[in-house]
């Protein structure tokens, strides 16, 4: 059961990770911020090698390595693009439905599938993120799916949800065929690669902001850094599904945060929403 907490600490670091972004994207071009939360990850993760077995990689690690490295680019992109043009409380719940979607990938790419308690936390997980984002004096249920066809921000999250959930199998194909660890600094580095291309393809006059936001952008590199090593600890030891639901809590600190600190608004609305997810926690905690 050790894999709870770590999925805990990756919902936390992820939700601290949107805050800081969110703040910085305000003054930072949003291709830098992408590059720099891979760039400034690499000195927490670097040393990493130093205590860690080198493994012998065979030809499943690099398939994943390639794939993930793809699919993570286009995500990191989205989604800072997705919380620049809309409130956290707006867009963050939209990825709660990544656990769902792998209910159809995890079988496929790699032979995953929760049993009924797993299924029913899992639901109630995504049912509660759903929620979050859906405000009492709305007349349907389905308003927050229309903020899909109103605001970009939602948009792009919904996709980047659709594809970590493919992601995330990926994630779990290299932990198997290498090691966590050993899978976040090659993951982590291959990124760093990938967005530096992109960056100066993108936005190559705004790379100066790497040294003038300095002290805001490293914030996101180190939540970006403890976000994977939490992350990729903990699916090797359970379903990828279940620690990507409980990863998906980040949308109930998101909200949080977001009232708090850029004093968005509706946080009674969700006070429902937070205890339906905390009951699907509960559930994969206890019954699984």
């Amino acid at each position: 059961m050790f894999w709870l907490p770590l999925a805990f600490l990756t919902a936390l670091s992820e939700s601290l990770k949107d805050v800081f972004g969110k703040l910085t994207l305000a003054k930072t071009d949003v291709y830098i911020v992408a590059f720099a939360l891979r760039l400034y990850s690499l000195p927490l993760i670097l040393p990493l090698l130093f205590f860690i077995e080198i493994p012998t990689l065979h030809t499943d690690f690099f398939i994943a390595l390639m794939a993930g490295g793809f699919l993570n680019v286009l995500t990191t992109v989205l989604y800072m693009k997705a919380i620049q043009h809309s409130d956290l409380s707006l867009t963050v719940p939209f990825v709660a439905f990544t656990p769902l979607f792998m209910l159809v990938t995890s079988p496929v790419l790699i032979g995953e599938f929760p049993n009924i308690w797993g299924l029913c936390g899992v639901i109630l997980i995504v049912l509660g993120s759903y929620l979050m984002n859906f405000k009492t004096q709305q007349k349907s249920f389905f308003m927050p799916f229309r903020l899909l066809l109103k605001e970009k921000g939602p948009r792009f999250m919904m996709i980047v949800a659709f594809l970590w959930s493919i992601s995330s199998n990926f994630d779990k194909m290299g932990v198997k065929n290498s090691s966590p660890l050993f899978w976040v600094v090659s993951i982590s580095v291959l990124l760093t690669l990938f967005m530096f291309v992109l960056a100066v393809f993108k936005s190559k006059r705004q790379l100066v902001q790497l040294q003038s936001n300095f002290t805001g952008l490293l914030p996101v590199g180190i939540f970006t850094a403890l976000t994977l090593i939490f992350q990729m600890l903990a699916i090797d030891m359970t379903l990828v599904a279940y620690v990507i639901s409980i990863k998906r809590l980040s949308a109930l600190i998101g909200v949080f945060m977001g009232y708090f600190i850029f004093k968005e608004k509706g946080i009674k609305s969700r006070l429902i929403a937070t205890v339906i997810m905390l009951l699907g926690v509960l559930i994969i905690a206890l019954l699984t």
